[in-house]
């Protein structure tokens, strides 16, 4: 990222989210992206995965400039490439989990959508939970689902946005123990975006957002 700016609104409401982010990231490190509520981080995070379009500066992901990609481009960019989790599950109600991990991909194409699915799902501990719905699985299964979902397609970016939120303290250590033992696993570049410091040192670097400014940027102790 350079020089990445975003912002929103016109004069004299206009907002300044991000205001000049310069940022390297190299591939399978893993990245807090730490700050309080309104800092920018989430923001940061939607400019990196292509879902929000900066207003000025580059971004440039596995070679390519996201920056300059139009809504259309964006989205085939984005696909195979980039994996979200976020604290609300996202989980589809009316599909089990089977079937929520296999149809993006077979929307994408992927000749082998459910067993691929089948697989990801058992590499998150939920092989017995195949053709269970989202209300008939606990909340941490529910986000071990939407792990399962995102990593998937093998993405080279994977992005966690305050993935324990809806979870209690127990669950919560689990499913970052678990994210944490699947990026190392698939060589992943791993984003995890958080206000919680202890959180963010378990991640290989720490970058600090306030009022949408890296204030600081270090290797976690």
């Amino acid at each position: 990222m350079r020089n990445l700016t975003l912002a929103l609104g016109r004069a004299p409401a206009r907002v300044e989210i991000l205001r000049g982010i310069d940022l390297d990231v190299e591939a399978g490190e893993s990245v807090a992206l730490l700050g309080p509520s309104g800092s920018g981080k989430s923001s940061l995070m939607a400019v990196i995965a292509g879902l929000e379009r900066p207003t000025g500066g580059s971004v440039r992901v596995t070679d390519l400039d996201f920056a300059r990609l139009d809504e259309d481009a964006l989205a085939v960019a984005r696909r195979g490439r980039i994996g979200i989790i976020l604290q609300a599950f996202h989980l589809l109600p009316t599909m089990s989990a089977l079937e929520n991990v296999a149809v993006p991909l077979e929307l994408a194409g992927e000749p082998d959508a459910f067993g691929r699915a089948a697989a990801q799902l058992a590499s998150v501990g939920l092989a017995h939970r195949l053709h269970h719905y989202p209300a008939q699985l606990s909340g941490g299964e529910q986000q071990r689902v939407a792990i399962a979902r995102a990593l998937a397609p093998h993405p080279a970016l994977l992005f966690a946005d305050e993935p324990t939120g809806n979870l209690d303290a127990a669950n919560g250590a689990a499913i970052m123990d678990l994210l944490f033992e699947r990026h190392a696993d698939t060589g992943a570049t791993l984003f995890v975006i958080t206000h919680d410091v202890g959180l963010a040192e378990r991640c290989q670097r720490i970058v600090e957002l306030r009022d949408g400014l890296i204030v600081a940027d270090r290797r976690a102790a």
